[in-house]
């Protein structure tokens, strides 16, 4: 079953938080079938942002929370952030397309 992590922040550093997400995505190599990384932006609050990371199993997500250096990239991005972040761990049920 796919496994969804939304997290939801506010920042007005938002380069400064993308540099660091594309220096863990380089560090990362290939990544893992099933993984996706959206990131939006609130046309309402355009200091409020959305990432949306998908991974093919709650395993897999928690394998990859457990990683030094994704708990080193959370504490930097945390500090850039002038409200959140706040993380929601959902299960897919249904998907169309599946």
């Amino acid at each position: 079953m796919g496994f969804i992590q939304i997290i939801e922040y506010e920042t007005d550093r938002a380069d400064e938080i993308w540099a660091l997400g594309e220096e863990q995505i380089a560090g990362m190599g290939d990544t893992p079938p099933g993984f996706r990384l959206t990131i939006t932006q609130d046309r309402e609050n355009p200091l409020r942002y959305v990432t949306i990371v998908e991974f093919p199993s709650y395993e897999a997500a928690m394998a990859n929370s457990g990683q030094p250096e994704t708990d080193a990239f959370a504490r930097k991005m945390a500090a850039l952030c002038t409200k959140g972040p706040t993380f929601h761990n959902l299960d897919i049920r249904r998907a169309i397309p599946s």
